[in-house]
């Protein structure tokens, strides 16, 4: 695309709010998020790895590819935006892309939104993030955090732990496996917390960030708090389902993890994900800065729930180049 294509689509997406560029707009939480901001009056720009994918919010939402090999031209896209809502992550190392190389590209975009003059980035992290951690994932969520914090802009972080919705990953699959199987396999003991945040909440705090003046950083969970043993049953029950649930060693747990991932042909929860659920790392101490609880939405969508498998390989990288995602979180 040449550059001043790129700029007279710009000049054409200005919204009485200002312009926000969205890293994923069409992703599970972003276009929650990219409706929020329509509703108040933005323009929208949205960076993606899929702009082959249709528009759900047609010319309303302007969309460029990720250009991370070409720093000038990422700042062109960015050029006359105020805020920055980012999102960009990779689960898991895939293909060629790991979690070192999702932290060189989001330090790309920050320095690309600096040169176009965005003053503001809101940036969505994970809880409990580290740079001691020996998880590459926290770690790189740690080594973000830093870089936003002396970029010079002004920031809201937000640290999700488990964003539900009907389109979410974990909740959903833990419903499939419940509404398949007799027996589910529970990891070690099942005490580990979980404070699930949901996706219409997550979206708020998102758009409200936008909004807000100065520097924050926030923990984006709900007003519940489960062991992942209750979550378990609480969704079992919800769904009126005889599960029996099986406490397993984590290495043992994890293997039938992978064989249920070569079932559905999918990664169900790598082993770092699996560190941080029984690390305690997803029920961070604090008030909810959700209003939603877990157990009236799983009430009222007890007949969606887990009816189709959630694929995130499927999801994320189907016509894509291998390993580049945007967060769903």
């Amino acid at each position: 695309m040449q550059r001043d294509t790129v700029q007279g689509q710009i000049q054409a997406n200005n919204g009485n709010g200002g312009t926000v560029v969205i890293t994923g707009a069409f992703s599970y939480t972003g276009k929650y998020a990219t409706r929020l901001l329509l509703n108040r009056g933005y323009g929208i720009r949205t960076l993606t790895y899929h702009p082959e994918r249709v528009n759900p919010f047609g010319d309303r939402v302007q969309v460029f590819s990720y250009n991370f090999g070409d720093p000038d031209q990422l700042t062109q896209t960015l050029l006359g935006a105020s805020t920055l809502v980012n999102t960009y992550w990779v689960r898991f190392p895939r293909g060629t892309a790991n979690f070192e190389s999702a932290v060189q590209n989001t330090c790309t975009l920050m320095n690309a939104a600096k040169n176009a003059g965005v003053r503001r980035i809101v940036h969505v992290s994970i809880a409990n993030p580290s740079l001691e951690s020996k998880l590459g994932y926290y770690k790189g969520k740690a080594q973000l955090e830093q870089a936003v914090v002396e970029s010079g802009l002004s920031y809201t972080i937000l640290r999700p732990t488990v964003i539900f919705g009907l389109e979410d990953i974990l909740i959903n699959n833990i419903a499939w496996f419940v509404r398949h199987f007799p027996v589910f396999a529970i990891p070690g003991d099942g005490r580990y917390r979980i404070r699930p945040i949901y996706v219409e909440d997550m979206a708020r705090l998102i758009a409200d960030a936008v909004e807000r003046d100065g520097n924050a950083v926030l923990d984006a969970v709900g007003p519940e708090t489960y062991t992942f043993g209750e979550l378990v049953r609480q969704i079992a029950a919800q769904l009126r389902r005889r599960t029996r649930l099986v406490h397993l060693p984590m290495p043992v747990a994890y293997v039938s993890t992978l064989l249920a991932g070569q079932l559905v042909g999918d990664v169900v929860l790598t082993w770092e994900e699996y560190k941080g659920l029984m690390g305690d790392l997803l029920a961070p101490d604090g008030p909810s800065s959700g209003e939603t609880s877990l157990s009236q939405w799983l009430a009222a969508n007890r007949e969606h729930i887990g009816t189709k498998y959630a694929s995130e390989v499927a999801r994320h990288y189907t016509r894509t180049p291998a390993g580049a995602v945007s967060q769903g979180i």
